[in-house]
């Protein structure tokens, strides 16, 4: 039996703060469970997951476990991210015959890649 991702959880120090850059780059609905110092979101598709609260955010970088969002334009969306406040960590790089990728930091270091395929 294959197994699949089913849940994802991005570790941030303010709701309110993940809440605004996230949903306003790739349009996740995310939904406030303060009651269980908790925040999901939805991507529409599988996995969804969501945002646990934490004092400070310890990123591993590049040289742990990174989690990719699928894009239209990578470039666009990087454009977006640096005007959201994050941060470019690795530019639109090709992968052969297949697409592209690049890394960003979220509001909280937190790196996460995206991911544009050939069309």
């Amino acid at each position: 039996m294959v197994h699949a991702i089913c849940h994802v959880e991005i570790p941030t120090t303010d709701f309110e703060k993940a809440k605004t850059f996230y949903s306003n780059l790739f349009g996740w609905q995310i939904t406030l469970m303060p009651q269980m110092n908790w925040a999901s979101f939805e991507t529409g598709m599988d996995p969804g997951g969501g945002f646990n609260r934490v004092d400070r955010v310890e990123s591993v970088g590049e040289h742990g476990v990174l989690i990719y969002v699928s894009v239209d334009e990578i470039q666009e969306t990087l454009a977006k991210v640096m005007e959201l406040g994050g941060s470019v960590i690795k530019e639109k790089t090709e992968i052969p015959e297949i697409g592209w990728y690049a890394l960003f930091g979220d509001l909280d270091g937190n790196v996460v890649g995206i991911y544009q395929p050939r069309s």
